[in-house]
């Protein structure tokens, strides 16, 4: 086989699938709330607005499935990156070059290290003494909420909208996929003020939730042929 043959641009995108990544990620963080769910009897982990002793006795409680809900939601993390990296890559071998993939690049790198952190900051809640003082405890909660709340749903609207913007004009994705990214971007990148009126948090589930259907419908659909 000759070096030119080895070097040759190929006609079709090689990398691992985004559908399935997508489905890997979708998977274990909904398997993560599944499963604290049915062991805690419905408690689910303590956000930081209840009030900081019935936080501190859940913790004290559900310390070991817990520490396995972080596990699984810091490994839903990787999958994610690996998903960025995937659609972008497609994209760029396609000839999209526009800055919206740079964005989404930005996006999801983003949603996952913030997703990795809000998780470490759940198992740093496992660790024997943390909770003890309840202001350190708080603290750490509002951490793990703040990064993998709205900041990882900001991020993963930059993500939808990068992607959806090229895939609707260009015509790489389906137009009701491209439509669903542009929308869920929107409630996304508005949940930001979420931050200064608190109401608002109601868009971030909304966001997250239906950013899975967009994962995996542009996982399987987005087209990998430069034809």
């Amino acid at each position: 086989m000759s070096s030119a043959s080895v070097y040759a641009p190929f006609d079709k995108h090689r990398g691992p699938h985004p559908g399935i990544l997508a489905i890997v990620h979708v998977s274990l963080f909904a398997g993560s709330l599944l499963l604290l769910g049915i062991l805690t009897a419905g408690k689910g982990f303590p956000n930081p607005f209840v009030p900081l002793v019935e936080a501190q006795q859940r913790l004290q409680t559900f310390t070991a499935v817990t520490r396995i809900n972080a596990l699984m939601q810091f490994g839903a993390a990787v999958p994610l990156g690996l998903f960025t990296a995937a659609v972008t890559s497609r994209l760029s071998f396609l000839g999209v070059n526009v800055t919206g993939v740079s964005i989404a690049l930005f996006g999801g790198i983003g949603a996952s290290l913030l997703m990795m952190l809000s998780s470490l900051c759940t198992w740093v809640l496992c660790q024997a003494g943390v909770i003890d003082n309840l202001s350190t405890m708080h603290a750490v909660q509002l951490l793990g909420f703040a990064t993998g709340g709205v900041a990882h749903v900001v991020a993963l609207g930059l993500l939808m909208a990068g992607i959806a913007v090229p895939s609707l004009f260009g015509g790489y994705t389906p137009k009701w996929v491209a439509w669903l990214g542009l929308v869920l971007a929107a409630i996304a990148e508005l949940s930001t003020l979420s931050l200064i009126f608190a109401p608002l948090m109601i868009l971030l589930p909304i966001a997250r939730f239906g950013s899975y259907i967009w994962l995996i419908a542009t996982g399987f659909t987005l087209t990998k042929n430069r034809s």
